[in-house]
């Protein structure tokens, strides 16, 4: 990789990191409901989940970029870890469907990846950034569609892993 291209990649990086106003959310409020179209082309919309399975929405910056495509292998190759748990969890962008749906098709994705093209529902979730991205946030609903936890500190490597030690902290119960 060019030395100018290594460049413009960590300043990517780094800018997508940075929310453009620290987020008002925090652990113990409703999460704002959505209704996004996924990959597979079904719409979903998290009240759909209250009573019935925590959720976990992965928010990301952009398809088909570095850390975004380790984040995605990553809960593809170990989102068994994931399905142990009563949990639903997406990972969710402000990209176009067809982009995320070539993403999809790409990295193998098995679980719904949501667009978000609007940006409402990032914007109602602050995870926005200044380049008008999503940061890289995690959020961990329970099924009352509370937030149990919000994570901005995610190694897209180990996304999965980290996600299951989450849900277990979290106590949310395994799958029957």
């Amino acid at each position: 990789m060019k030395k100018s291209s290594k460049v413009v990649c960590t300043l990517l990086a780094i800018f997508t990191s940075f929310s453009l106003l620290a987020t008002d959310l925090k652990v113990g409020d409703q999460a704002p409901d959505f209704k996004l179209q996924a990959t597979n082309g079904d719409y979903y919309q998290l009240s759909d989940y209250k009573g019935k399975q925590a959720v976990v929405l992965a928010w990301y910056p952009m398809a088909n970029t570095r850390g975004c495509t380790i984040e995605c292998k990553s809960l593809v190759e170990k989102g068994h870890l994931i399905r142990e748990y009563n949990a639903s969890y997406f990972m969710a962008s402000v990209d176009p469907l067809d982009k995320n749906r070539a993403f999809a098709k790409k990295t193998g994705a098995d679980f719904p990846m949501l667009s978000d093209p609007t940006k409402e529902t990032a914007q109602a979730y602050d995870v926005l950034n200044i380049m008008r991205m999503a940061s890289r946030v995690t959020f961990y609903i329970s099924k009352e569609g509370k937030i149990l936890k919000i994570d901005e500190d995610i190694t897209p490597k180990t996304a999965a892993e980290d996600i299951a030690k989450n849900l277990q902290f979290l106590k949310v119960a395994l799958s029957k």
